[in-house]
């Protein structure tokens, strides 16, 4: 039987490792251990942080309409308890941006969203 030697396969996966490693510091760049290490922690932290960063957008949205919601008179909590019973459906994330961009068109929304918030 014909020995098989593994030397392209094996170059190619190092190559590819490498690649990936591009502007790594140190021995992290071109030690194949070390570079395979710092790889797979780079990938857990890049995984983990996007869904963090999806909770600080929310967080953002979130405090930018309860300024605004404040600033016109009710609270967030109120303010998304009328949303729901006018069956206005819109994300946080665009309620946001109106907030900021559009402000005739989110007074309109809270007018209506107000007047279906509870009393207190």
């Amino acid at each position: 039987m014909v020995r098989v030697r593994s030397n392209p396969a094996k170059l190619k996966r190092k190559r590819r490792m490498l690649k990936h490693a591009k502007g790594f510091w140190g021995a992290r760049k071109n030690l194949q251990r070390t570079t395979r290490e710092a790889l797979h922690h780079a990938w857990q932290y890049a995984f983990r942080d996007r869904r963090e960063r999806r909770r600080n957008m929310r967080q953002l949205w979130i405090a930018r309409l309860s300024a605004a919601c404040e600033a016109r008179g009710l609270k967030y909590s109120r303010f998304i308890n009328g949303l729901k019973k006018a069956n206005i459906i819109m994300d946080r994330k665009t309620l946001s941006e109106l907030a900021i961009h559009e402000p005739k068109a989110f007074d309109a929304i809270f007018d209506k969203a107000k007047a279906l918030a509870p009393k207190v």
